[in-house]
This record gives structure tokens, C-alpha cells and sequence, in this order.
């Protein structure tokens, strides 16, 4: 388990972490979310020792040693290859600082590019590569001497949807395999999509921290996805009804002041008859990072 107390990080007057405390335990997936700037990165870099900060941080009830490094895979937000290697002596050079011997990793490389459909063969350089296949190279270098911790600062960026898939299962495989992963993203739909759990930071502070389930529900069912043949102006005339916002033709979502109107709501909408669609749900997690990243705070 990994397990963050009350860790600070001044960087002169700014203050990027202050008092941040939480876990990931060993086969769990944490999502790590907030603005630019939050704190996540600066979080990460803690973790790996590359900062001094205040506060403790543990693996397994040790501290985060040299040794420990073995045991860690780290994919940085800035993405560092060297063009003039080959896909292999990249890959080999990368898992033998990891003390990984090249008897023992070369004969996983061939399966490892296929599962990560990279375009091209372990001989071809670095710098022939696309940028898109070089990211998958050096996710396959954070991944292929199977870490035990895996941190993960912003893997999906510049991704497309069938890559970013492709990640996505090498995250929950990994994550069946008994390892414990943080990874930031700006994407709360992959967030929402493979997280046990999240944590959101927001100047350098916890301002939410539980399951996927627990935060949404924290906030209410106050959203009700509705088909219907009323219009937007009959529904914002509905009881606590506060926003309605049109999705599609004849598909709205409805805000609500005061989740207990649902049923209320239904009956008014179906009068008894045939509805196509209605679900009463807590917000997204997308809603509620523009809903929290947008507080302000003295």
C-alpha cells in the first residue's frame, strides 16, 4: 500500500501541497484530478523523492528508498526517449536500470509492442517512430518489468479513443495483477471509467477523496436524464427544476435544487403513460470537477 500523510511542499511563497493525506492499496486503481497547477505533478515528485517536502510517505510501511525504485514504474507527464536507440535497446536499457537483466525482458518485447499495437519493429529507432507510437513505447518501458507501484502523470494525453483503450487495459490488467496505480488525467470519463477510487486537489489541497460512487452520490441526485415531448420551457417551469439543458432532439437533462422532487417530477412528465426515458442520477464526475474547480475560495 501507498500511503500519503499530511504531506506539504512550499516552492517560496507558493504553497503546492498543504497537509495532502491519502492511500492506494495494493490491486486499486486511484485517479488523481484537478487544474493545472493543482498540485498532482508536484504530488508525484514526492512520492519518487525527486523533492523534499514535509509530511510522510510509505510503500508496504517503508519508506520510498532506492531500493523501492525496483518496485516502481513512473510514466512522466514530459515524455523522454532516446531518438538514436533502437525500440529494443531503449526497452532493455530502461528495465536494467530497473535491475532487469536483457535475458529476461527480450523475449516479452515482440508481445508487449503487439498488445500495444506499435507501429513498426523492436529494430526500427526511436526517432522514426510517430509520437503516438513513441508513447506507447515508453508506456511499455514504465510497464514491462511489472511494477508493483505505478504512477502515471497524464498517460492518455494526445491518445486517440482506440489507444487510449488499449491503455486502459493494460491499467485494469495491471491492477489484477496486484499492483497499486495513481495516474492523473483531465478526462473524468476514463477517470469514471477504471477508478476504485479518487482524489481531487485544488490549490495544492484534498477537497474530495473516496470512490467514484461515494463522490457522486455526495452531491445528490440532482439530474434527471429525461425523453420527452415537453419542451424547454415546460420544464423549467416544473417544481425545483433550475436548469434544463438539451442533449439531443426531445432529450434533456434536467437540474434540481432539491433531489426528493423526482418522483413528483415523473408523475408530472408521464401521467401515468408510457415514458421512453427517465433516470433520476448524481452528476458526472465531469460536472463535478467544473462545479469544484470553479469555487472560489479566499
Amino acid at each position: 500500500m501507498l500511503k500519503i500523510q499530511d504531506i506539504s511542499k512550499d516552492f517560496g511563497s507558493l504553497k503546492a501541497l498543504n497537509d495532502v493525506s491519502f492511500d492506494v492499496a495494493d490491486g486499486q486503481i486511484l485517479g488523481l484530478i484537478g487544474q493545472n497547477g493543482a498540485g498532482k505533478s508536484t504530488t508525484f515528485h514526492s512520492i519518487l523523492n525527486f523533492l523534499n517536502y514535509q509530511g510522510t510517505i510509505t510503500w508496504n510501511n517503508q519508506p520510498i528508498t532506492e531500493t523501492a525504485f525496483d518496485e516502481i514504474g513512473y510514466l512522466p507527464e514530459e515524455r523522454s526517449l532516446m531518438p538514436k536507440l533502437t525500440i529494443e535497446q531503449q526497452i532493455i536499457y530502461l528495465a536494467r536500470l530497473k535491475n532487469k537483466s536483457a535475458k529476461e525482458i527480450k523475449p516479452q518485447i515482440d508481445d508487449w509492442l503487439q498488445r500495444f499495437a506499435v507501429k513498426g519493429n523492436k529494430k526500427d529507432k526511436i526517432k522514426d517512430l510517430s509520437k503516438g507510437n513513441q508513447q506507447k513505447v515508453q508506456l511499455i518501458c514504465t510497464l514491462i518489468h511489472h511494477p508493483k507501484l505505478i504512477i502515471l502523470d497524464e498517460p492518455f494525453s494526445g491518445l486517440d479513443p482506440v489507444n487510449a483503450d488499449l491503455l486502459k487495459q493494460a491499467i485494469i490488467t495491471a491492477k489484477e495483477q496486484g499492483a497499486a496505480i495513481i495516474f492523473s488525467s483531465h478526462d473524468m470519463e476514463n477517470v469514471e471509467e477504471i477508478c476504485d477510487k479518487l482524489v481531487m486537489l485544488r490549490n495544492g489541497q484534498v477537497i474530495l477523496n473516496g470512490t467514484v460512487r461515494e463522490v457522486r452520490q455526495s452531491f445528490g441526485k440532482t439530474r434527471i436524464l429525461v425523453t420527452t415531448d415537453w419542451d424547454k420551457e415546460q420544464l423549467l417551469n416544473l417544481p425545483h427544476v433550475i436548469q434544463v439543458d438539451c442533449h439531443e432532439e426531445k432529450r434533456f437533462v434536467l437540474t434540481l435544487d432539491d433531489e426528493t422532487a423526482g418522483p413528483a417530477i415523473f408523475d408530472e412528465l408521464t401521467q401515468g403513460k408510457y415514458i421512453e426515458e427517465f433516470s433520476q442520477q448524481p452528476p458526472t464526475l465531469d460536472e463535478i470537477f467544473r462545479l469544484k474547480a470553479g469555487e472560489r475560495h479566499e
